[in-house]
């Protein structure tokens, strides 16, 4: 049984905690630890001299990294603990005092009492696998919006030195295409392609490449009308060097990001439409389904759930909250698009609201929301997905 609540401010350099007794309400002891191993064994020490990790809870900000070396250590350690969204901490603060006053020693308190006033939900073992995940997808993102930002600047230096070969390839930076530019770089170049040339492109295509497509291609560069300039294939030649140093990344986070994925297995991978990377977002950012206890709590993690506004005889919905991460939302809803196109229920329910008078993306919305539901209940029962079961 609990007899103590611990809150713990966390920040970059140190950490303010904490502890209070849950029946007199009282606090017990408050202190500042440093971020590094004395100030962790000092806590340790604390928590050990008011009881066993089972009466003892503990709770903390959800504060990006600075948090994670201490919650591995507590895990080590057999404790548990709780994370929590600093908005909900802000909301508790401000129905309980109008006053503005901010200190890191008052905060510490301000969590160990909301700590005392909410159902305790430790965090799950063996988070740092979602954590991982959730890394991992992160910057696999950051890195393909960079990738975009090059290819971008590609196709740019390419409007000015030769401005048909965007026409010539359906995809300018597919294997063929790249291999091409990266070799020969300019228009004058590419014009003066030998028989010996074809066949090493030849070899990169895997055959695809036709003798018609080079002829063409060595047409095209001959009557080009782009600028033939050492600055621009300088530009060029960055670019692309740039852009394929990114994508070389972006493979490798994503094989790592299957190693780890094969290890958790979710069950709502079997869903159409969500691939490796896509459960791999949901996993890490729900930091597993067990988290939870109904749907609707994963819907307003999600910030997919509608607010709602009531006011004596009138209750009216409004539009969604969109508290929570945005790069959820987006890949539930991006997977929506897949799924209605190979499940037939799905397919059915994104129809119907459609026919409501819904627009394209709400009606995604609407998907997605259903979507949720289906996960939870396949992670809940330890089922795989089966269309049959849909209702």
């Amino acid at each position: 049984m609990y007899k103590y609540v611990v809150g713990i401010d966390i920040s970059k350099y140190k950490h303010d905690c904490c502890i209070k007794d849950i029946l007199s309400q009282k606090v017990e002891a408050k202190f500042t630890i440093k971020n590094d191993k004395d100030g962790f064994d000092y806590l340790l020490t604390c928590l050990t001299s008011f009881g066993g990790p089972e009466e003892v809870k503990i709770g903390f900000e959800s504060t990006a990294h600075y948090g994670l070396n201490l919650m591995l250590f507590l895990e080590k350690n057999h404790h548990s603990f709780m994370e929590v969204n600093p908005y909900l901490i802000k909301e508790f603060k401000m129905a309980h005092t109008l006053r503005r006053t901010k200190t890191d020693t008052m905060d510490c308190e301000l969590i160990a009492d909301w700590l005392m006033s909410v159902e305790y939900k430790p965090h799950s073992k063996g988070f740092y696998h979602a954590y991982s995940l959730k890394s991992l997808t992160r910057m696999r993102d950051t890195l393909i919006k960079q990738r975009s930002l090059y290819k971008v600047k590609i196709t740019n230096v390419l409007d000015h030195t030769f401005p048909e070969y965007k026409q010539f390839f359906s995809n300018t930076l597919s294997k063929t295409a790249l291999y091409i530019l990266k070799n020969y770089i300019s228009a004058d170049n590419i014009s003066e392609l030998t028989n010996e040339d074809y066949e090493a492109i030849k070899s990169v295509s895997r055959g695809h490449f036709s003798p018609q497509q080079f002829m063409e291609l060595k047409s095209l560069a001959a009557n080009s009308i782009g600028t033939n300039n050492t600055i621009f294939e300088l530009e060029l030649k960055s670019f692309l060097s740039l852009f394929e140093s990114i994508d070389y990344e972006i493979e490798k986070i994503e094989e790592e990001i299957t190693k780890l994925l094969d290890d958790v297995n979710p069950h709502f991978m079997t869903i159409p439409g969500i691939g490796p990377i896509s459960a791999a977002v949901i996993y890490s950012e729900y930091g597993g389904v067990d988290n939870f206890t109904t749907p609707s709590k994963m819907l307003a993690f999600a910030g997919m759930e509608p607010s709602v506004s009531e006011s004596g005889t009138e209750t009216k919905d409004g539009r969604m909250v969109k508290h929570g991460s945005s790069q959820l939302r987006y890949t539930l809803i991006n997977c929506c698009v897949p799924l209605i196109r190979h499940d037939v229920v799905f397919a059915t329910y994104y129809a119907k609201k459609r026919a409501e008078g819904k627009p394209h993306r709400v009606a995604l919305v609407h998907v997605a929301k259903k979507l949720i539901r289906v996960i939870y209940t396949l992670e809940a029962k330890q089922e795989d997905f089966d269309s049959m079961k849909l209702r």
